[in-house]
């Protein structure tokens, strides 16, 4: 199930992409992704059939003190190779590198929620590590189909030891 991550080391990740800050309260998600997706195929060097929906928070204690009307920044992005070509209207992400607890999740996006909210309250207070202040993503690959049931993605929150 999804509360029994994989731990993973990874390099930093060059991601192109469009950006909205929104809050909990209000989550524009759905026009964010509209507004990229017809952008997609004209990013060059992509390098694999992956979308990128990447959250960047401003303080490193954005879930002690959780509060639904905090801002934060939201990201729908694909992964490139390199910088040469960023199409108009388009900006550069980069996730440094570091370790991250990888959980799969199996669901529709929209109730992904509940499984955010496990993980953060549930696994994390149990296990060894707590979150660190890097941006947390979900890769949707291949599996991924949205509002299906059985679509899969995998949730990667940044970690360090307690």
């Amino acid at each position: 199930m999804y509360l029994i991550p994989r731990i993973e080391n990874i390099s930093k990740i060059k991601l192109i992409g469009k950006r909205m800050n929104m809050t909990f309260s209000n989550l524009q998600t759905q026009n964010l992704w509209k507004s990229f997706m017809p952008r997609r195929k004209q990013i060059a060097n992509v390098l694999e059939n992956k979308l990128f929906s990447v959250e960047v928070y401003n303080t490193a204690n954005f879930f002690e003190d959780f509060d639904p009307r905090l801002e934060f920044e939201k990201w729908a992005a694909v992964e490139v190779s390199d910088f040469d070509t960023i199409p108009s209207e388009l900006e550069i992400l980069i996730i440094p590198s570091g370790k991250y607890a990888v959980f799969k999740y199996i669901g529709r996006g929209s109730e992904a929620s509940e499984a955010y909210r496990n993980i953060i309250q549930d696994w994390f207070p149990t296990s060894e590590y707590k979150l660190d202040h890097r941006p947390h993503f979900a890769v949707m690959g291949e599996k991924y189909k949205n509002e299906d049931p059985t679509s899969e993605e995998e949730l990667w929150f940044p970690i360090k030891a307690k």
